[in-house]
């Protein structure tokens, strides 16, 4: 199937011209019939009147001048001849460094006083003289016979029940029968006080002396 480009005539042109001017006279005739309702809607007894204009009011008189002042002679500025003096620099003082505080040592503590020697009660001697521990009963029958005498020295520990521990001959008598029975005698006889410490307590201590042995008168 084939279109073909046919010639459009004049009569339907002229048609369409006419058509259109219809359409475009009803558009206005509507527009404006509108319009006209609308605005007699809206002012139905608009009344017009004359406005007249006031006259200006008359022109006001201008002030009269001010009195003559005397004129004041122009100010003009009058420059020192002497110089501005220059600002003195204040000098800075710099802080003072900082020094620690020194520590103030304390003053050494008093020593305590030595505490008192310990104090010892000698010890007392025997509860009766020593010589009272012999008699001519104990002397011994071989320095008897061999007529032997003398003086014994000696030196004792005794112990802190006042009991002789030990007896030791310091100087003999020349005879041994003798200086063993002045230890022998004094061991299983002496009594004594025994000594006491610096707490009262009883400790050891020692003594010493001498016996003389003498024979018998005839």
């Amino acid at each position: 199937m084939s279109y073909v480009d046919q010639p459009v005539s004049r009569g339907r042109t002229y048609a369409i011209v006419i058509v259109a001017l219809l359409h475009a006279l009803l558009a206005y005739a509507f527009v404006t019939g509108l319009a006209y309702r609308f605005v007699k809607g809206l002012n139905p007894d608009m009344k017009t009147f004359d406005v007249k204009e006031e006259p200006p009011p008359p022109p006001e008189e201008p002030p009269p001048p001010p009195p003559d002042q005397p004129s004041s002679p122009p100010m003009t500025a009058v420059q020192s001849p002497l110089p501005l003096p220059s600002p003195v620099p204040v000098p800075i003082t710099p802080p003072a460094p900082y020094v620690p505080p020194v520590p103030i040592a304390a003053p050494p503590a008093p020593r305590p006083a030595p505490p008192p020697p310990p104090r010892v009660v000698p010890p007392q001697r025997a509860r009766a003289n020593l010589n009272s521990y012999f008699s001519q009963d104990d002397y011994p029958a071989g320095a008897l016979r061999n007529n032997e005498q003398g003086t014994t020295g000696f030196a004792l520990t005794i112990g802190p029940s006042g009991r002789v521990d030990a007896c030791n001959v310091t100087s003999s008598s020349g005879s041994s029968a003798l200086d063993q029975a002045t230890c022998r005698i004094l061991r299983s006889r002496a009594r004594y006080t025994p000594a006491r410490d610096e707490n009262g307590n009883p400790t050891t201590g020692r003594d010493s002396g001498r016996v003389t042995w003498r024979l018998p008168a005839e």
